[in-house]
């Protein structure tokens, strides 16, 4: 099973800007859809963001739209999570997933079905208000 590494979390103030990084093992020029997920204290897990392998298509939650920005190095298996106009809503456990499909399902709460690699220990990000 692919495992992958979570970086870059840490403390922020609101409005501040962070960038996530996630890195895959024993994976080669893979093609299967990327995602980031986030669960907060007492939450479930949930979807964040979703890119496609093959058309570099990205999805996003409503709540973080406008706000992060996926992207994807298919050549290094790297997986980046650009944020921006942090809130403190957005404090939680960030984890990253490749996914079974090259593409990404309409419906954030189908990604964590669609897992292929195992979880990361996750990297945390806490916004101060």
């Amino acid at each position: 099973q692919v495992q992958v590494v979570e970086s870059g979390g840490g403390l922020v103030q609101a409005g501040g800007s962070l960038r996530l990084s996630c890195i895959a093992s024993d994976l080669d020029y893979d093609l299967s859809a990327w995602a980031w997920f986030r669960q907060a204290r007492g939450n479930e897990r949930e979807g964040v963001s979703c890119i496609s392998g093959s058309t570099y298509t990205s999805m996003y939650v409503d709540s973080v739209k406008g706000r992060f920005t996926i992207s994807r190095d298919i050549a290094e298996s790297t997986l980046n999570l650009q944020m921006i106009s942090l809130q403190p809503e957005d404090t939680a456990i960030y984890y990253c997933a490749l996914l079974t499909s090259s593409l990404c399902s309409s419906s954030p709460s189908e990604w964590v079905n669609l897992r292929r690699s195992g979880w990361g220990q996750g990297t945390q990000l806490t916004v101060s208000s």
